[in-house]
């Protein structure tokens, strides 16, 4: 099974080979509740999201990619953030492609559908704000949604 493998800052990591513009989403309900997946490819929960494909903006791959994961139609509403960090290192083993951190976080609104499993999500679930901390997650994740969950009204460039 091909695997994602996260690095930050491990000398051990292996030398990038690609940077692909990407897009995840922090979807509410409203409950207030965050949709999240368990990813296939690593065990770890997230934010749905993934590569922005040629021909449609970072909106339209942020709303496919919601829906494509998850099941869930959504608007998006706002942006958190743009990652690029260049010490997170993702690679892929099915093509040993090794990706430099390069990903938009924009919000989103739940605007219909219930939650089904993927290709990509072993499991897709509204989880209740105090309970996202609790979730076994990459350390990029968490620091995302720690940066969406503080209510910064100014966007984190990094």
């Amino acid at each position: 099974m091909a695997r994602r493998i996260d690095y930050y800052d491990d000398p051990d990591a292996p030398a990038p080979n690609s940077l692909v513009p990407s897009v995840n989403m922090v979807v509410e309900n409203e409950a207030g509740s965050i949709l999240m997946i368990r990813r296939t490819d690593n065990d770890n929960w997230a934010v749905p999201g993934g590569a922005i494909d040629l021909g449609e903006s970072v909106a339209q791959a942020a709303v496919r990619e919601t829906r494509e994961e998850t099941g869930i139609e959504c608007e998006v509403t706002g942006l958190v953030g743009i990652y690029s960090d260049p010490k997170h290192l993702i690679h892929y083993t099915s093509n040993d492609e090794v990706r430099q951190e390069f990903s938009i976080l924009l919000t989103g609104r739940y605007v219909a559908g219930s939650p089904q499993a993927s290709d990509e999500s072993r499991d897709v679930r509204w989880v209740r704000r105090p309970d996202v901390a609790d979730r076994k997650m990459d350390r990029s994740m968490r620091l995302r949604l720690a940066d969406y969950l503080s209510g910064k009204n100014t966007p984190v460039i990094n």
